[in-house]
């Protein structure tokens, strides 16, 4: 296998991990829980970084499972592998692309917030319906203590692991678990640098920062990244 090949999917995957954490869903809730319970910057970036550690492992488990049962295939299928799962990710790169065409946001929601199915999983101009969402959430709710804030704000990342990550983890099958590691590691700095910028530019005043073009262009990004690996893995990979 070409290391070049293992370059550019580690770069791939940077470039997943790194805008995926760029979309509201990722840091916008911390800041508004924040705001609404009186935290500090520091307190708020440290409860980021907690629940996007908890986003991380749960990423990095469903990635073993696919590590896992990619080595099994690859042992079996041998030089077929790479025509294989450069196919699978060809057909996910569509499939994004498709998810692009209806509408183009990948949908991510506050556990714990209430959400109308006749809201628009997106942003208005100017306005966020995070505001809404948390608004009569139990994070927010003053009876709540800190702990109840901070455990909802860790299960709400945590149980919405990187979906757009977990088919880079299938591209690095055949460098085995060198290839795992190294990806669940660019899955970890990416995902918690995003975060903590995101949070941070936030937290210091810069509101107007322009991040929503990040999640209505999600789809199309990772349609065009997976054909781009998969294309690279049917060319370079066997």
């Amino acid at each position: 296998m070409n290391t070049a090949v293992l370059t550019t999917i580690a770069a791939t995957g940077f470039t997943v991990a790194f805008f995926h954490a760029a979309i509201p869903t990722h840091w916008l809730p911390f800041v508004l829980v924040s705001r609404a319970r009186g935290w500090s910057r520091a307190k708020t970036l440290a409860v980021s970084a907690l629940a996007g550690l908890g986003h991380v492992a749960l990423t990095g488990l469903l990635g073993l499972g696919i590590a896992w049962f990619g080595f099994q295939l690859d042992e079996r299928l041998g030089r077929l592998f790479p025509w294989i799962a450069g196919g699978v990710l060809l057909v996910i790169g569509l499939y994004y692309f498709w998810r692009q065409l209806r509408g183009g946001v990948v949908h991510h929601h506050v556990l714990g917030a209430h959400h109308h199915p006749s809201e628009h999983c997106g942003h208005e101009a100017g306005h966020s319906h995070w505001d809404e969402e948390l608004k009569d959430s139990r994070l927010v709710e003053a009876k709540a203590g800190d702990w109840a804030a901070v455990s909802g704000l860790f299960v709400m990342l945590t149980l919405s692991p990187c979906e757009g990550f977990l088919p880079v983890y299938l591209s690095g099958v055949q460098f085995g678990w060198r290839g795992f590691v190294v990806l669940s590691l660019i899955l970890a700095v990416a995902t918690l640098a995003g975060m903590m910028l995101f949070t941070w530019l936030t937290l210091v005043g810069l509101e107007k920062f322009e991040v929503k073009s990040f999640e209505r262009y999600e789809a199309g990004l990772l349609g065009a990244l997976f054909t781009l690996l998969g294309g690279l893995l049917i060319v370079l990979g066997h």
